[in-house]
């Protein structure tokens, strides 16, 4: 029987809400890279509130912040794959786990720049 017609389970709904949160708890125990990216995610909603920034502002700070973690989901997720897969060195696997990386990098310099472009007056208006 395929999972599409299996009957609907609330608890195995439940259940994968827990993998969900178990795999962000390991993400966030494992992965030094999603502390640095959490630790600029909260100095950005720290800002949106302090600054008062528009709805429209949030939704794009809310949508880049998702996006890089998003990003950075899959790339620990292709890594540890990888490195099951393949423990030894192979140029296909390194090709797949640098072109991930370079996703999440993407993503984030992306983020600097919509923050700049949210904050960067603002900042500089409360100093000069």
């Amino acid at each position: 029987m395929d999972s599409n017609s299996q009957k609907f389970s609330f608890r195995k709904r439940v259940k994968s809400f827990k993998y969900a949160f178990n795999g962000i708890a390991t993400l966030l125990k494992e992965e030094h890279n999603s502390r640095i990216h959490l630790f600029f995610a909260i100095m950005a909603v720290v800002a949106g509130f302090y600054f008062k920034i528009s709805n429209t502002e949030w939704l794009v700070l809310i949508l880049t912040i998702a996006i890089v973690f998003a990003m950075e989901f899959i790339n620990s997720a292709i890594e540890a794959l990888a490195d099951k897969v393949s423990p030894e060195k192979d140029p296909l696997i390194k090709k797949a786990k640098d072109v991930a990386a370079g996703a999440v990098l993407i993503t984030a310099s992306a983020s600097v720049i919509v923050g700049i472009f949210i904050f960067g007056e603002r900042i500089y208006n409360l100093f000069f």
